[in-house]
């Protein structure tokens, strides 16, 4: 079967499943309501409870499709892992249970349907939903699994970039395609080192040839365009004689790595980088509300636990209890970050600044325990609070780094273009300590870029069990 069919199988089942299972709640809803006893019914239980539901249920079903497909979430296929999909799942409930409520109080005078069934609603559809969305997701995972890749993808480029896409597409089995080879652009490009010349199978000027003995290439991918402008056309048309879709990756890629918008000017299409979320006034204004809200909570959840750690750090150790280091914030402005001391005192009197590493002996034992569980960070709550940091945001480096990282990486310094973080996209993918910085800072692009209060939560909720490279 094609990706293109399975995909749309995959989505009319979803579609079909999510309708199903709004549909149900209600009902289970009533049940809950009026037959579990757990709730006092002021003018006593109806005779027949369920009478009448059916024209709720169906309004919730209707209202299900299109706040959820409005939300992208019948998009195949499906990226990433399941719980990145739940705040949008729980926004869809929560939208259609408000939808529910609105048309209740409209119809006031003509129904006598319970609103306190749509608040039951409200929690019994989030669990049913998240459990049906949950089990469709790992069937479509083990369908996709079991499904031989066939349809085939020709990359024009042997760059980084291509490398790159290859390895998305070994590792996700729900794109249902695998890269047949590489073609160089030129014929003196140099491959990148994870391409095996092996899968090298020629010219980009060849590229009618290596089609025809090419079977079941369904995309062509330029990632490096060719020198010769014309040659680029022919393969163009090529493909859309032959059916094949035809993708380049936009030069300005290799320059920038915003995200890219196309405005278009009578017909004539201009390409330009997109305005980051966090440019606007009203979203910093909504972040800075959502950081100053949870550093508040963070602080008063938090002081238990930093009661019984400052206890434990004083008796293993000498020294203070909490440390202060300069790190680079906002506009590359710096600030004193505060954390709880995981390291014996002057612990880098002899090496001087250092990233830490696993098993790192300057950790005492009540250290490597705050490490590993993120304990050492819940001071920077007070940051928050002070402004100098987010709750999420890229996590802010050391100037002696800052100045070693922006003369090596390109567009280092763009990640200083929002308040740093106590956690981050880039962390709670393991991102972090002693591991790749340019991958670190292509997260860290990647979230400014795409910022939404979200995409914040997504990250926070994913840190409670971000633990990979915490040392």
């Amino acid at each position: 079967m094609s990706r293109f069919i399975a995909d749309t199988w995959f989505a009319v089942i979803a579609v079909l499943a999510d309708v199903a299972t709004a549909f149900c709640s209600i009902y289970l809803a009533v049940y809950i309501r009026f037959r579990t006893g757990w709730f006092e019914i002021p003018f006593g239980v109806p005779e027949s409870p369920y009478d009448g539901y059916w024209k709720l249920a169906s309004i919730a079903a209707l209202l299900t499709y299109g706040i959820l497909r409005s939300l992208r979430l019948y998009r195949r296929p499906q990226r990433g892992s399941f719980h990145g999909h739940i705040p949008r799942l729980v926004r869809g409930v929560m939208l259609v249970t408000f939808g529910l409520l609105i048309i209740l109080s409209v119809w006031r005078n003509y129904t006598n349907l319970s609103s306190g069934v749509v608040v039951i609603y409200f929690f019994v559809f989030s669990v049913t939903l998240l459990l049906e969305r949950g089990i469709l997701f790992r069937l479509e995972i083990i369908a996709s699994r079991k499904a031989l890749p066939e349809n085939c993808v020709l990359m024009i480029g042997t760059d980084a970039t291509a490398a790159r896409l290859a390895r998305c597409f070994a590792k996700d089995s729900r794109l249902r395609v695998r890269v047949s080879g590489f073609l160089r652009s030129t014929p003196n490009e140099k491959p990148d080192e994870t391409i095996s010349p092996d899968s090298i199978l020629g010219d980009a000027k060849d590229f009618s040839k290596i089609r025809e003995n090419t079977p079941n290439v369904v995309q062509v991918i330029v990632t490096n365009t060719p020198d010769d402008s014309q040659l680029l056309y022919q393969i163009a048309t090529e493909c859309e004689q032959h059916f094949i879709r035809f993708n380049a990756v936009p030069t300005l890629f290799h320059i920038l790595t915003a995200n890219v918008e196309v405005e278009t000017i009578d017909d004539i299409p201009l390409l330009g980088l997109r305005i980051s979320p966090l440019d606007k006034l009203g979203n910093r204004i909504v972040k800075r509300i959502e950081d100053i809200c949870g550093a508040l909570i963070g602080l008063l959840v938090s002081a238990p636990i930093l009661l019984v750690l400052a206890i434990l750090i004083r008796r293993e150790s000498p020294g203070p209890i909490f440390y202060g280091q300069v790190r680079t914030g906002y506009g590359n402005k710096p600030f004193t970050i505060w954390k709880l001391r995981s390291m014996r005192q002057n612990a880098e009197s002899d090496s001087g600044a250092v990233f830490a590493a696993e098993n790192d002996p300057r950790r005492t034992k009540i250290g490597a325990f705050m490490r590993e569980h993120n304990l050492d960070e819940l001071p920077q709550f007070w940051n928050v609070l002070k402004g100098d940091m987010s709750l999420v945001g890229p996590r802010p480096e050391r100037p002696e780094f800052v100045c070693q990282f922006s003369a090596d990486i390109n567009h280092y310094m763009r990640r200083h273009n929002c308040l740093p973080g106590i956690t981050g996209w880039a962390q709670v993918h393991g991102l972090r300590g002693n591991t790749s910085i340019s991958d670190r800072l292509h997260a860290d692009l990647w979230y400014m870029e795409n910022w939404s209060l979200s995409l914040d939560f997504k990250i926070l909720l994913r840190t409670l069990f971000a633990v990979k490279n915490a040392y």
